[in-house]
């Protein structure tokens, strides 16, 4: 049994001392206390041409080489598709929408992009819901964690709404709630 190689468990934490001690009362000895460091998050940037208010018409269905090991291309490529159709369907309405708005935005003193507003926020509040849904069938059971959030763009100033898959830690059984 000796000749047996372990292969270590690829994980997306490593264990990293802090500078913090919790000192026991019984006695003076000084306990390390040890916190976990996540992988950095991965982001999935807009790649479409219409952009209205943040929220981009496609994201980019390249699969990320940081999630080789942790989920299959097919369930990604899918994930992605899911939310791309919710976008193909609503941006372009937003988009006549906003359009629509800004020709009669002195007639009605800007009242005629709140139709807009109220569309955008459905289309984020929808692409919201098929991440919360894909988190909770498959995501969470691998530690990852898929949202929708508002960054700013390397280039410039403005925000972009991208989506963010974070890597979760694992759960600690060892340590009471």
């Amino acid at each position: 049994m000796d000749e047996v190689d372990i292969i270590p468990e690829q994980s997306p934490t490593d264990i990293v001392r802090t500078n913090q001690y919790s000192i026991n009362d019984d006695s003076n000895d000084l306990i390390p206390t040890y916190l976990p460091r996540l992988a950095e998050p991965i982001i999935i940037r807009g790649a479409g041409h219409v952009t209205v208010f943040a929220l981009n018409n496609k994201f980019d269905e390249e699969y990320p080489q940081a999630l080789t090991h942790k989920v299959s291309r097919d369930e990604y490529q899918e994930t992605i598709k899911r939310v791309n159709l919710i976008l193909r369907k609503n941006v372009p309405i937003n988009f006549k929408w906003l359009l629509c708005g800004c020709i009669c935005c002195c007639c009605t003193i800007g009242l005629s992009l709140c139709p807009v507003l109220c569309l955008n926020k459905r289309s984020k509040n929808a692409v919201s819901k098929v991440l919360d849904w894909e988190n909770a069938r498959l995501y969470h059971k691998l530690g990852l964690h898929w949202r929708l959030t508002k960054q700013k763009c390397p280039n410039n100033a403005v925000q972009e709404y991208v989506l963010m898959i974070e890597f979760r830690p694992p759960l600690s059984l060892s340590h009471p709630d």
